[in-house]
């Protein structure tokens, strides 16, 4: 009876495939496989979606687009709920979200690739490339004064997040700095804005502990300086054209402004605001080229991204970086939490078993957009939803859920 009620869910599963959804997740994303055929049982991925739905349901959240790759094959590519509320427009399967933070492996993606051509050495001072970043200066602990840096910061030290820059999101003395100094000023070059961050003392000396901060957007401009060609450029040239990854960028161009979701806030009572208007139809949605936070994307697009990473560096032919080189990528370069997480180069990395492996490599964004690729399962999980001060716990259940339908490791 199992059996056959396995079957049943499979012959399902194959009939989405006709689908709008089904067939965009495989034309642009990765290819579909019956969730059996690679361990995953259809029958417990069901319960994904009522599982999501009810914040929409609650009016907590607008939508979510929910991946799950294994073994390479797509099984399970769910838009729920709303991108744009007040039209009421739904999320589609190749709807355009922001990624903020879910940037940085990107980037450091990129900054590898220059590592892979021996143009750059992990050890190397970023002073060698970025002058301005010459004898910093470090905050004593108390923030009231400061001494030229003992250390000089290195690109290791960027791609680990222990070069003593922060993100100034505080009320200390460093923090009114980059109020002050403007460092997210959108109408700043990205030059400028690491010029500014080069006259704001760091809050501990280089390679000495993990502060997460702008360390991604120095390397940005870093990339920049060493390819001899805009961030942006660098990025669809290396990356973005060679996996076929159409959709992401720093922009979104009017033929796209479509399938752009809009971002909301949830309010002091739990409610659902929208954060801006929507942009029009003939709009070219901007945004500051950020190494650490200013991409767009669609979950197809990233499904791709990360599958090359899984695959040690390639992807349907396009070799983007070494397999030894992804290797060091998701080592757990930095400790900085007791419960197992480390950081390697742009990535969180589980250290200690918890729902995912040991070696679990993963990012998430400030807007509630989170991922994870799990090698011990050749496993991949992707969330996207648009909500600012998020207090809802469905990222936990989606990593539960997921995890719960793997059947071949039981």
């Amino acid at each position: 009876m199992r059996i056959f009620k396995y079957t049943l869910l499979s012959l399902f599963f194959i009939s989405i495939i006709a689908c709008g959804t089904g067939t965009y997740a495989a034309e642009n994303g990765l290819p579909i496989a019956v969730p059996e055929d690679v361990g995953v049982s259809s029958e417990r991925l069901q319960v994904i979606t009522p599982a999501l739905q009810k914040y929409v349901d609650k009016g907590q959240l607008p939508g979510f687009l929910t991946a799950i790759a294994r073994k390479g094959k797509i099984v399970h590519f769910e838009p729920i709920g709303m991108q744009d509320i007040e039209n009421n427009k739904p999320v589609e399967a190749d709807t355009i979200f922001r990624i903020y933070s879910m940037s940085k492996p990107i980037t450091s993606v990129a900054v590898m690739i220059l590592y892979d051509e021996g143009r750059i050495k992990l050890d190397d001072p970023v002073e060698k490339y970025i002058p301005a970043f010459k004898a910093m200066k470090v905050f004593n602990n108390q923030q009231t004064q400061t001494h030229t840096a003992k250390n000089k910061m290195t690109i290791k030290h960027l791609l680990t997040h222990t070069s003593g820059l922060t993100y100034g999101w505080g009320d200390r003395p460093v923090d009114k700095l980059y109020s002050k100094l403007k460092i997210f000023d959108r109408d700043s070059t990205l030059a400028e804005k690491i010029e500014k961050l080069s006259d704001i003392p760091l809050v501990f000396e280089p390679g000495k502990r993990w502060k997460y901060g702008v360390s991604t957007d120095v390397l940005g401009y870093l990339v920049e300086v060493v390819s001899e060609m805009p961030f942006e450029e660098f990025l669809q040239k290396k990356l973005f054209i060679p996996l076929g990854m159409d959709d992401t960028g720093f922009s979104v161009p009017p033929s796209k402004v479509e399938r752009f979701a809009g971002i909301y806030r949830v309010t002091e009572t739990g409610g659902l605001n929208p954060v801006g208007k929507p942009p029009l139809a003939t709009d070219n949605v901007t945004f500051f080229p950020s190494g650490g936070g200013g991409l767009v994307t669609t979950a197809a697009d990233y499904l791709r991204f990360c599958q090359m990473l899984l695959n040690g560096g390639e992807l349907d032919g396009a070799r983007i970086l070494k397999q030894e080189t992804v290797e060091l990528m998701r080592y757990p370069h930095q400790k900085y939490h007791r419960d197992g997480w480390s950081y390697g180069f742009g990535f969180h990395v589980v250290t200690r078993k918890n729902r995912r492996s040991p070696g679990t490599f993963s990012g998430g964004g400030l807007a509630g957009t989170s991922f994870w690729i799990d090698p011990e399962k050749e496993l991949i999980g992707i969330l996207m939803t648009q909500i600012l001060n998020n207090q809802y716990p469905f990222q936990g259940e989606f990593t539960k859920f997921v995890y719960q339908a793997l059947i071949d490791s039981e």
